[in-house]
């Protein structure tokens, strides 16, 4: 057995060294692969570091079956996929080689000219460098195409990017390929060009140089500046923490001297860090639960000087055309804990985050105001995506990312998918278009809810509906095939946004693909689900599903008609295949009936629990009442029923419960 990605196809991976980061780096491999019979071998020259590493793994894989993490079957499968050895024959038979060494150019290329000569070439190699361009670390090797970086995050098991930085002989189909690999197995890889410490590590190594230069000062001790900068950037820890933490000291003196010479003067080790590196001393940081008070005239400074270091650092970076805008802000959000950048200046506005700048470059030699800040204030802001566009032959791809609410819509959003359908439409070398999710868990988790918590009266919950109805309605009366490819469970508006499109097609086999949970916050779905359900899948079976609130399987899915395939292959393949044989007419996918589907229909009794009955009632009446009525009649309806749920005591107590107890806990209505 193995895992197979497109034309890769892995039954053993190789991670070498032992140290701070290798180990869980091998235990995420093991997590996600290990079910396909995956070996993956963790190497080092030492034993010490070996039984460490052994027990590290162990340790963490035992704390997730304690909090439920890892079923009991899965966490045996991944102990028994790793093997921790010093003997470099294990190497041989590897499809993947992760080096994980010391930052020094040196120990890596006699890492990878041993692997060399025990793999087979069409073995990958990555190098978890933090910094080194990948040209220097595989000088030596023959075939360079196959080479590349792959830096994780500190903790690599769980922080969820890895920046993919290719050589200048790298093959780029590889790039792409590794890309959607790391996508598959969770992680969100972040497409980088050479450059010495990449993207994201000069941004935070920035940040620390930043925070010891108002040490070095006197603008405050250790706590009171992690504490600003937590304050200023939505940190989740300082970063004198963070450094602690990470045992970052001697890596980021090292990588600062180094971007000095390769990027910018302004990048050095203070002399503060380089004591501690000496003397091999952590800094003083607060203790779990310790708080500090910040003065306001200390918090006034040291918030201004970090907003000014991020916003300049960012820019800088961007300045580099090393990286795509969107990538590097969801990339420093979800890497290092952060306020995303760009979206920060815009909410911030423009002129405010280009005078911080302006302020701080003045105040460090150096450091060069960067271009792309000018031209960000002429254009008003920074013209940000949430969707990834890609267009394959005749065939426009609209990937939805934004991983850290899985995907969730906003109007934002949908006012971006419509205006990329809308540039798609009079495009003549376009035939059709798939609309997918990024990762592999959510396609869509449903929307927004602090927008839907922000709304406060019937109207604006009739107008909000209808504006979401506007779009979708777009999407459903769009000229060109347009096919949903579930990758993952679509919720509430996801699931409303994949019955807009022509046609459905998921990931096969997915316990849980749909669902329209509203009911179980106290209101109804009010993107069109209480209308396009019924007429997909008939009325008693879509008011069964929207009244209990309950999941929806893909093989159900498949019976009830709620989607029209299962992927046999790579789902996008065959989604791009899909809304071809539509475009062509070779299949045809039959529109949703706009007519009234029903004249009179009682609702069936039905046990929904603890459920609101205030909200049942009201939903009873868009469901059935929208089925006698033509399709945008019945939208209208539904946006009228949605507003009425804002009167509703369930409404305000679903929300509230949602937000301090999450899914799991059951709403007390008193259906009022």
């Amino acid at each position: 057995m193995s895992y197979k990605y497109r034309s890769l196809s892995i039954n053993k991976i190789s991670v070498i060294g032992a140290g701070q980061i290798g180990p869980d780096i091998a235990l995420h491999f093991a997590k996600t692969l290990a079910s396909y019979e995956v070996s993956v071998v963790v190497l080092d020259i030492s034993p010490e570091a070996l039984e460490k590493a052994k027990a590290k793994a162990h340790k963490k894989i035992q704390k997730g079956v304690e909090t439920g993490a890892f079923k009991p079957e899965q966490a045996e499968k991944m102990k028994a996929a790793l093997l921790f050895s010093n003997d470099y024959e294990y190497v041989r038979g590897s499809q993947i080689v992760v080096e994980a060494a010391t930052e020094d150019e040196r120990i890596k290329d006699i890492i990878f000219r041993q692997v060399e000569t025990l793999t087979e070439d069409s073995c990958i190699y990555l190098s978890n460098s933090s910094h080194m361009q990948p040209e220097v670390i595989f000088r030596n090797i023959a075939n360079k195409s196959r080479c590349l970086v792959a830096h994780y995050f500190f903790p690599a098991e769980i922080n969820p990017v890895v920046e993919i930085v290719p050589g200048k002989d790298t093959d780029a189909l590889l790039t792409r390929l590794l890309l959607g690999f790391y996508e598959s197995i969770g992680k969100i890889p972040v497409m980088v060009k050479s450059s010495y410490g990449y993207a994201v590590d000069p941004i935070f190594e920035g940040i620390c140089q930043t925070a010891i230069l108002c040490l070095e000062k006197g603008w405050g001790n250790e706590k009171e500046i992690d504490a600003a900068a937590v304050k200023a950037l939505g940190l989740g820890v300082g970063p004198f923490t963070a450094l602690n933490l990470t045992g970052g000291n001697p890596i980021t003196a090292h990588g600062l001297d180094e971007m000095g010479k390769a990027l910018m003067p302004w990048f050095h080790t203070p002399a503060a860090l380089q004591e501690k590196c000496n003397n091999k001393e952590p800094w003083k940081t607060a203790q779990r639960g310790e708080v500090v008070v910040l003065p306001p005239e200390k918090e006034e400074i040291l918030v201004k000087e970090f907003k000014g270091a991020f916003f300049a650092l960012a820019t800088y970076i961007l300045d580099l055309g090393i990286v795509d805008i969107n990538d590097l802000n969801m990339g420093c959000e979800m890497s290092l804990v952060i306020r995303p950048p760009f979206g920060y200046m815009n909410e911030l506005g423009i002129g405010a985050a280009y005078d911080l700048v302006h302020e701080f470059c003045s105040r460090h030699t150096g450091f060069k105001f960067p271009a792309v800040l000018e031209k960000a204030k002429s254009e008003n802001g920074w013209k940000l995506k949430d969707i990834v566009t890609t267009k394959v032959d005749d065939v426009l791809l609209l990937t939805l990312r934004r991983p850290k609410v899985l995907n969730a819509l906003s109007q934002v959003v949908l006012s971006q998918l419509k205006n990329e359908l809308e540039l798609a439409e009079k495009d003549d070398s376009i035939k059709a278009a798939v609309i997918t999710g990024f990762g592999t868990k959510a396609f869509v988790s449903g929307a927004d809810l602090n927008m839907l918590a922000a709304l406060k009266t019937p109207d604006e919950g009739y107008n909000t509906s209808r504006s979401f109805h506007a779009i979708l309605n777009y999407v459903e009366n769009y000229p060109k095939p347009v096919v949903c490819a579930l990758n993952g469970f679509a919720f509430g508006g996801g699931n409303e946004l994949a019955m807009a499109c022509t046609a459905r097609i998921s990931k096969k086999s997915l316990p849980v693909l749909a669902c329209q949970p509203e009911v179980n916050l106290g209101f109804i779905a009010g993107a069109g689900g209480t209308q396009r359900l019924p007429r997909i899948v008939g009325v008693a079976k879509a008011a069964e599903i929207l009244r209990t609130g309950r999941p929806v399987s893909g093989k159900e899915a498949m019976e009830i008609g709620l989607i029209n395939r299962e992927a046999l292959g790579d789902l996008i393949d065959d989604a791009i295949a899909f809304a071809g044989e539509i475009a062509s007419g070779k299949t045809v996918i039959l529109p949703i009936p706009k007519l009234p589907v029903v004249s009179i229909e009682m609702p069936m009794p039905l046990d929904i629990g603890h459920l609101s009955k205030k909200t049942d009632a009201i939903l009873v009446k868009a469901i059935y009442g929208g089925a006698a009525m033509t399709l945008d009649a019945g939208l209208d309806l539904e946006a009228r029923m949605f507003g009425e749920c804002l009167q509703t005591e369930d409404m305000k107590i679903g929300l509230e419960n949602f937000k301090t107890n999450g899914p799991k806990v059951k709403a007390n209505f008193i259906h009022k």
